[in-house]
């Protein structure tokens, strides 16, 4: 039917091909546009077509995709990783699609749109579907207001444990992000080695003490925790592993666990049965590898990823340039984030934040989901004044008070002809 169309349009054009190597002549200063295959490709393409696409790339033009570059699939990884038109733009139709997110398959789009082909938003809205795209509109109803008679023990006490001698950084950063993120009160328990450093730069904490000078051999405490953060710069030490076997087996409280911690669960896979229910794990590729074992593509990753969360009851986060959280087998991407975040301490910040929101009563999946929507979105305002190869993950730190205020910010409106021709009488 489109064929049909296009051809009442000029007699010129389209040209049908002749035989399989009858490749148009294309310059580099044209456009061209995919509309070879959409999300309907359920198989490998003909080697002809192959050859078609690679015909393409090596002009140079500008490719803009319909709806999908072709010989993507929407659901799977593809067989031929050059048998995909590479798109430099991409009009999506009613929704982005899940591979224009993954690290193997968004290369092939550098830019896309979502266009509105007139599907109800209501059910848009109400249709389950096995992702959801992360924005403010999605994590602003979740937002916990403050009365103005509150006071700080409505807002829990976030505890983070960890740090070793030469890594009580991880932890500072860390108890500062969860304060930061909104918790009441932050404690932080570490190697006696930690204790000066943490009050000397962190005064806002309290600070608890391992009977050890450099590694934690017991988690002793009296004070009652509304959330736990464990991992950060911890280590590995058999001592330390014993400690956070002993400490599972007695704590109901609920847990973030980053870095060391999942190393440690790595090693001794025992441990997960042991985690409390809705548990954040919030690992990198090669912590999450540790745990789920090597992958054949990204959609293997997520199932196996899906696998641990379902079995352990866990709510996984991971890590990348958009993070995923999984949660009831369904994924939340998130979209805030740009490349500066590829830096010693990020990882510790988001595990704060998290704590520190947990500690408030926030659901974990939403405590998760928000605050890497909140992380992501501290470090796009930080980077303004940074840039990527000079932002700090304390900058993320700094600037998180904007990105919770910038959740309520409406959006700038560009003046109309007519308006801006008032202001200027003006």
């Amino acid at each position: 039917m489109n064929y049909d169309r296009i051809k009442n349009v000029t007699k010129k054009w389209p040209t049908l091909l002749k035989c399989a190597d009858d490749f148009p002549e294309i310059n580099a200063n044209d456009i061209i546009v995919d509309a070879v295959f959409g999300i309907g490709l359920n198989r490998p393409i003909e080697d002809w077509v192959k050859q078609l696409f690679l015909h393409f790339r090596a002009t140079k033009a500008f490719t803009l995709s319909i709806d999908i570059p072709s010989g993507l699939y929407p659901d799977k990884a593809v067989e031929d990783k050059e048998a995909v038109v590479y798109a430099g733009f991409t009009l999506s139709f009613a929704s982005p699609k899940l591979v224009f997110f993954l690290p193997e398959t968004a290369k092939y789009t550098v830019q896309w749109e979502v266009l509105d082909i007139g599907l109800d938003p209501e059910y848009l809205y109400t249709t389950e579907t096995e992702a959801q795209l992360i924005g403010k509109h999605e994590v602003l109803p979740n937002y916990i207001a403050r009365d103005k008679f509150s006071h700080k023990g409505e807002f829990g006490h976030a505890l983070v444990i960890g740090g070793s001698y030469g890594k009580i950084g991880a932890v500072t950063l860390a108890s500062r992000a969860a304060l930061s993120a909104g918790a009441g009160l932050v404690s932080a328990y570490v190697p006696k080695c930690g204790y000066m450093p943490l009050q000397a730069s962190f005064p806002e904490a309290m600070v608890i003490t391992d009977k050890d000078e450099a590694i934690l051999t017991a988690i002793d405490f009296e004070i009652e925790p509304t959330v736990i953060g464990f991992g950060v710069g911890v280590g590995t030490n058999t001592k330390t592993i014993a400690a956070f076997e002993a400490f599972l087996k007695t704590n109901k409280q609920l847990l973030v666990i980053d870095a060391d911690g999942l190393n440690i669960l790595s090693k001794k896979k025992s441990l997960l049965k042991l985690l409390p229910e809705h548990c954040i794990l919030t690992p990198h590729p090669k912590e999450l590898e540790r745990l789920i074992g090597a992958w054949t593509d990204d959609f293997d990753k997520l199932n196996k990823a899906k696998a641990l969360s379902k079995k352990y009851k866990l709510i996984l986060v991971l890590k990348g340039a958009n993070t995923i959280t999984i949660f009831n087998e369904k994924l939340f991407i998130n979209t805030t984030g740009n490349p500066g975040l590829a830096t010693a301490g990020t990882g510790d910040v988001l595990t704060g934040i998290i704590t520190g929101l947990l500690a408030q009563g926030y659901h974990p999946s939403v405590a998760a989901i928000f605050g890497v929507y909140l992380h992501g979105k501290s470090a796009d305002i930080a980077v303004e004044d940074f840039g990527y190869q000079s932002l700090l993950a304390s900058h993320i730190i700094n600037y998180l008070g904007e990105a919770f205020i910038d959740l309520f910010k409406q959006p700038e409106q560009t003046p109309q002809p007519q308006e801006a021709k008032e202001e200027t009488k003006k």
